[in-house]
């Protein structure tokens, strides 16, 4: 959904984006495809782990590009792990942890010296960590991180209200991404991830005018 979103944001040529992965080779084909839909585009592809990478250079990098300021920071990454509770093991409480919490974590307190009256922060959170929701065997670990990134939506709100930079979450029902095709083999989303991708970068440009510390669900079924 973020490789969707990305594409999404630059087809105008009115955005520049900084696309953060893991993966040079999804990059590259990110890279590929942007400049195939918008050969005048301004996209930055970066491999960068939000976990464990060191910022040092990542944020001189951001900044000479955005002129010291960044209006949008979509937090996309993250990962799955379908497994029943009682075969679960700390460390996969500890990835679901690092990889849907705590990058986010990283990512948005480095950014902030960037991020000012008018910034847009999303949060792609998870209708698995949506209060009142369905829930499902196997996604414990996954929904309680999901369920972290969502109060720490409404906490950095309140905390950054004085400096005007809104923050929200998208907390999103499925869509048909490789993602869930690992975690449900078989399963086929009534969403497709360029649908998904489009509705992030709408509301990313658009979504801080109308709610601030809002988790919204994102989701055809109700919770």
């Amino acid at each position: 959904m973020g490789f969707e979103a990305a594409l999404e944001l630059i087809l105008s040529g009115d955005h520049q984006v900084i696309a953060l992965a893991r993966s040079e080779e999804k990059l590259s084909r990110l890279l590929e495809i942007a400049k195939g839909l918008n050969p005048d585009c301004t996209i930055y592809p970066v491999a960068f782990d939000i976990v464990h990478d060191d910022y040092h250079d990542l944020i001189p990098f951001i900044a000479s590009r955005f002129d010291n300021r960044v209006d949008i920071l979509i937090n996309n990454a993250g990962v799955l792990v379908n497994k029943p509770f009682a075969e679960l093991l700390e460390t996969d409480f500890v990835e679901m942890i690092q990889s849907n919490f705590l990058g986010h974590v990283r990512i948005t307190q480095a950014l902030l010296p960037l991020l000012g009256a008018g910034s847009h922060i999303v949060n792609i959170g998870s209708m698995g960590g949506y209060q009142g929701s369905a829930k499902f065997a196997g996604l414990s670990a996954y929904s309680a991180s999901k369920a972290a990134l969502h109060t720490l939506t409404e906490c950095l709100a309140a905390e950054l209200a004085e400096q005007q930079i809104k923050v929200n979450c998208l907390a999103l029902g499925s869509a048909q991404t490789e993602m869930l095709e690992k975690a449900f083999p078989g399963y086929e989303s009534p969403v497709m991830a360029f649908e998904m991708g489009k509705y992030i970068a709408d509301f990313a440009l658009t979504g801080h005018k109308f709610f601030n510390g809002k988790i919204i669900p994102v989701a055809l079924s109700t919770p």
